[in-house]
């Protein structure tokens, strides 16, 4: 799951959520090396031709462009959240590339995860309400991961208060 829980000393859990990667940097660079090299199959044809010229700029144009949207990709999964639970306050970090962060924090003893089963931008919708705001977490993790968070932050939030 792409959220793991660390204990950072008695009195304060971390929660680090982070977005899916299934294609790491250099699986990326062998998928755009692959497209390169299977384009130039069909030019060899052609090689010595005038012809290679009129063919091989759309061969680049779709290699870059798949390269830039493979860094577009990137630059958006590189969103992350950051909750951080002491023993008397929940602390919430929503880190997005280009907009800088976003925080929410409020008491402990008040703050209460909520999912919303439809109505939201997607199914199983979590929210954390507490301090007078509704805050989403977690979503864009799957539908899975997203019931198994909300179980885990009732279960978290639940616990007794270590002083």
């Amino acid at each position: 799951m792409p959220y793991k829980w660390n204990q950072t000393s008695e009195t304060e859990q971390e929660l680090r959520l982070w977005p899916h990667n299934s294609l790491p940097r250099r699986g990326a660079m062998i998928t755009v090396l692959s497209v390169f090299l299977f384009g130039l199959i069909p030019l060899l044809a052609v090689l010595g031709s005038v012809v290679l010229w009129g063919l091989l700029p759309f061969l680049l144009i779709s290699v870059l462009g798949l390269w830039f949207a493979l860094q577009a990709n990137y630059r958006a999964r590189s969103v992350s959240e950051v909750l951080t639970l002491t023993g008397t306050e929940a602390h919430l970090v929503h880190h997005t590339p280009g907009n800088g962060s976003q925080e929410w924090s409020c008491n402990r003893y008040w703050a209460r995860p909520e999912m919303h089963e439809k109505g939201g931008p997607v199914p199983h919708y979590v929210t954390l309400i507490g301090d007078g705001r509704e805050v989403e977490i977690g979503a864009f993790l799957s539908e899975d991961e997203r019931i198994t968070l909300y179980d885990e932050l009732v279960k978290k939030l639940r616990e007794p208060i270590a002083q």
